[in-house]
């Protein structure tokens, strides 16, 4: 994924996609294969904004999880709908989309998201 040097938002789900798919229903939550190295791509002034639709009886349990894995994130969304998750924004007048998705297949992991940061984008 070819990106803009541009600070980043970063809106990513829980379930499924970094962690198991439903194992915080066990108490066995765990990372997908990946997830440590897509971390390693965000900068530092990226903002890292987690979703799930987990009851928020869990939030405590997957805060502590996130923390003890060393997930850094700035906001932790609990109780969403579980369907679609739709991004809406603008065009940049250079052209730049500002809107991208990445759907992976459940409990992959995202071990194929390479973040390449373009200064010239």
């Amino acid at each position: 994924m070819k990106l803009s040097a541009l600070p980043k938002t970063w809106l990513i789900d829980l379930d499924g996609t970094i962690l198991a798919h439903n194992a915080h229903l066990s108490g066995t939550d765990r990372l997908l294969p990946g997830v440590r190295a897509l971390w390693d791509q965000f900068a530092p002034e990226d903002q890292i904004i987690l979703m799930t639709a987990r009851d928020p009886y869990y939030e405590q349990a997957t805060r502590r999880f996130l923390d003890a894995n060393g997930l850094r994130y700035d906001r932790l969304l609990f109780g969403l709908p579980v369907g679609e998750r739709i991004l809406i924004n603008d065009r940049k007048p250079s052209g730049l989309a500002t809107a991208i998705a990445v759907n992976l297949r459940r409990d992959e992991g995202p071990g194929r998201v390479d973040v390449i940061r373009d200064p010239a984008l």
